[in-house]
């Protein structure tokens, strides 16, 4: 019994610790697409190919909403899925891929913190916003942050936490991979059109679709599937308590793929959100 728990336990920890490896991965993908069709385009191809994808693995045809009501929360959920989408790849256009991360990690954070009503979590708040602190850009500073890439950086965060709240609606009433599938398609279909008014023709040349579908596939359609594996074979804590490493990784990605360096105090900032991760997740009541 042991061996087969240990085994599961294996399971979901490379499942998710592969899950972030490739969201970062298509991340730094992304961002390398930045000059041939903008983060809007880049964003229409992520979206499109990633609703194709997981239409033909979930098949969500045969399990669709039944009421009005229903339909609403998926549109909110797909809105937040896109609105987070396009304001992170237009962070980190202007931000290193990590800081961007760290920022938008705040999202998830705050909806964690708020719906607890501890008092030492006010520890895991401080760590949070002294991390978020370190990270404003000095205006000073010849190496300093781009404004405009925080704020769309927290915004995105903002974006995140709805698309948790959202999302725990949706999974009420159909399976987790339906529910990404049909809030994929209804962000596609808001932003596709932009990304394709936006860069037009650029976006079917035969040098930009291949790219396209691997982030879209490495960005989604893997890291979802992978993340449902971890779920299904560890607790929501443990999953949320391994998910805080996500920053870190996404700092590396940018370092290996990018060539992004960070300076010290923004190691330490991003230490710090992971840390008020960490502590919020651990703190939380087991499943």
């Amino acid at each position: 019994m042991s061996i087969v728990l240990n085994r599961n336990l294996v399971v979901a920890v490379v499942s998710v610790l592969l899950a972030m490896l490739t969201i970062q991965s298509g991340a730094s993908i992304a961002k390398q697409l930045f000059p041939l069709i903008g983060p809007e385009g880049t964003t229409a191809l992520r979206l499109g190919f990633s609703a194709l994808v997981l239409w033909l693995v979930f098949r969500p045809w045969r399990s669709l909403p039944a009421n009005r009501r229903d339909w609403n929360a998926i549109v909110t959920y797909g809105l937040c899925l896109g609105g987070m989408n396009i304001l992170f790849y237009l962070a980190i256009a202007r931000i290193p891929l990590g800081i961007g991360v760290a920022l938008e990690f705040t999202g998830p954070l705050a909806v964690a913190l708020f719906l607890s009503r501890r008092k030492r979590d006010l520890i895991w708040v401080a760590c949070a916003v002294a991390g978020i602190l370190l990270l404003l850009p000095d205006m000073r500073g010849t190496d300093a942050l781009d404004p405009i890439g925080v704020v769309l950086a927290l915004g995105a965060g903002a974006c995140w936490a709805g698309y948790i709240l959202f999302g725990k609606r949706t999974n009420a009433q159909a399976s987790g991979g339906i529910t990404v599938a049909l809030g994929m398609t209804v962000a596609a279909a808001f932003l596709v059109p932009i990304g394709a008014v936006s860069q037009g023709m650029a976006l079917l040349s035969w040098q930009v679709l291949p790219l396209g579908l691997l982030v879209g596939i490495l960005s989604s359609a893997l890291p979802y599937t992978l993340e449902m594996v971890a779920l299904r074979n560890m607790t929501s804590q443990n999953f949320s308590v391994f998910m805080s490493m996500e920053p870190a990784i996404a700092a590396l990605a940018g370092f290996v793929i990018l060539a992004e360096l960070l300076t010290l105090w923004q190691w330490l900032a991003i230490g710090l959100v992971i840390l008020a991760s960490l502590g919020s997740s651990i703190s939380s009541k087991p499943d």
